[in-house]
């Protein structure tokens, strides 16, 4: 709730808060109110039934749509980009999101039939982190593509199957470059099709007997790998 309020993106617009929130968060409840937000109280009851959560903590924001344009998205000088393509899981939207935010990352897109941002689960697994780097959304992934090339940024498929992984890429400083990391669904991956289209795909070396990674593990070390070299 604290980013959301703090959020520059967009503004929150009412809160709705059970008298026993109210008792535990009086400085947030403060702040808001002397933002002009509206605060409305509710029952517990009420709360619940505006909560996808098992035990909501009885606060709850009416805020602006997250997503931006990807020009808004992309402006400047992006260096570090997450796409992600064909992610339905929620938990993992919101994960690999919390993680692009966490390496200095400057924009996540959700692209073709990724999730939608706003699923209550992919908030939640954010950990507030929709709120913190811009976020865009489009159906068509090669709009995204375009966009990020018009960026200056080269398209990188994280792929289990590739010839070429990550320490190969580090070494020849191909991680130093302005970087859109494309990750698919954990289930299935990218496409061949959408690989195809990208300029070149790296994969994540496995030293021990373990067959893969999940997907928010393998886009960590992706996108720290990108964050170190660069910095570097």
């Amino acid at each position: 709730m604290r980013e959301a309020l703090a959020w520059q993106g967009g503004e929150v617009h009412e809160l709705f808060v059970t008298a026993p929130a109210a008792e535990r968060n009086t400085e947030l409840l403060q702040s808001a109110s002397e933002r002009g937000i509206r605060i409305s109280e509710v029952t517990v009851k009420a709360a619940e039934s505006l909560s996808e959560t098992v035990t909501p903590q009885g606060i709850v924001a009416v805020c602006d749509a997250v997503p931006q344009s990807l020009e808004a998205a992309l402006q400047g000088t992006p260096r570090l980009v997450a796409v992600l393509h064909g992610v339905s899981d929620p938990g993992n939207a919101g994960t690999v999101t919390r993680v692009a935010d966490a390496a200095g990352a400057d924009a996540v897109i959700f692209a073709g039939d990724t999730v939608d941002p706003h699923n209550g689960k992919c908030v939640r697994a954010s950990t507030g982190s929709l709120f913190h780097l811009p976020i865009a959304r489009s159906r068509d992934a090669d709009e995204v593509f375009a966009a990020c090339r018009q960026a200056g940024l080269r398209l990188v498929a994280a792929d289990g199957y590739a010839k070429q992984d990550l320490v190969e890429a580090s070494a020849n400083g191909e991680l130093e470059q302005p970087t859109a990391w494309v990750f698919g669904s954990e289930a299935h991956g990218l496409p061949d099709d959408v690989i195809a289209k990208l300029d070149t795909s790296l994969k994540v070396p496995l030293y021990g007997a373990a067959e893969s990674l999940n997907l928010a593990t393998a886009a960590a070390v992706c996108l720290y790998a990108s964050a170190r070299d660069q910095r570097n």
